[in-house]
């Protein structure tokens, strides 16, 4: 199946949000296929952030349509975007926000607990995600015993572990090394083209070229092509 006949997992319509008195997003709208790795590029402080809350369930919008697998989940309550964001959105942001006193694997392990999921099928799910971004051997350590860059893919190997049909990263590469930053964005790759999973990302980054599907950018509170970027 190509792109173009994929499923439509994340559809943003139109979708407007005001933090204070600001308002970061005017009208956006963005899709995202299964399969399908997308990149939103912009400017510290223009509202990616907030886009990708809303992207990953996190933030309501005030207005405009959010369309998750096919079903508009605009209205529903923070109990039933909870159980959706749970079992089949993984959300990884550029602060970490991994548990201190949790080793790497407990971290990782964590949503695959709440999601009530057995022992054995948690352990080969951790142990899979922490082999992919490469930090197996960290698995008893503590998040204060890592780089910035370890603690990262702790982050995106616990998004991994869910196995979601949609991965948000806000941010990811962020504060990676070059090493960490070509490993985090070639598995973002991997698992949208290999294993169906929609991936949006976004970056402060305006001319690192990411193998990504689709190359966009958030301007003016609304999502443009990719070349929009000049008139910055």
């Amino acid at each position: 199946m190509s792109l173009r006949e994929a499923r439509i997992v994340l559809g943003l319509e139109n979708v407007s949000k005001s933090l204070g008195n600001t308002r970061v997003l005017d009208g956006a709208s963005l899709s995202v296929r299964a399969g399908e790795f997308v990149v939103v590029r912009g400017r510290s402080g223009v509202g990616k952030s907030t886009l990708a809350r809303i992207a990953a369930l996190i933030l309501k919008p005030d207005s405009g349509r959010v369309v998750f697998n096919g079903v508009d989940v605009t209205g529903f309550d923070d109990g039933r975007l909870s159980r959706v964001r749970l079992s089949y959105i993984g959300y990884v942001d550029q602060y970490f926000s991994l548990i201190d006193s949790y080793t790497v694997y407990e971290n990782v392990e964590l949503p695959l607990r709440i999601m009530g999921l057995p022992p054995g099928e948690r352990r080969v799910r951790v142990e899979n995600s922490l082999r992919l971004l490469g930090i197996e051997s960290l698995s008893d350590s503590l998040p204060s015993e890592l780089s910035g860059g370890q603690r990262q893919r702790v982050a995106v190997a616990r998004a991994v572990a869910k196995r979601p049909l949609l991965l948000v990263a806000d941010e990811p590469t962020s504060n990676l090394d070059n090493y960490s930053e070509a490993l985090v964005v070639s598995l973002f790759k991997r698992l949208s083209a290999e294993i169906g999973v929609a991936v949006l990302m976004t970056t402060t980054d305006l001319v690192t070229s990411f193998p990504s599907d689709r190359d966009l950018t958030l301007l003016d509170g609304r999502i443009v092509d990719r070349e929009a970027v000049k008139k910055y």
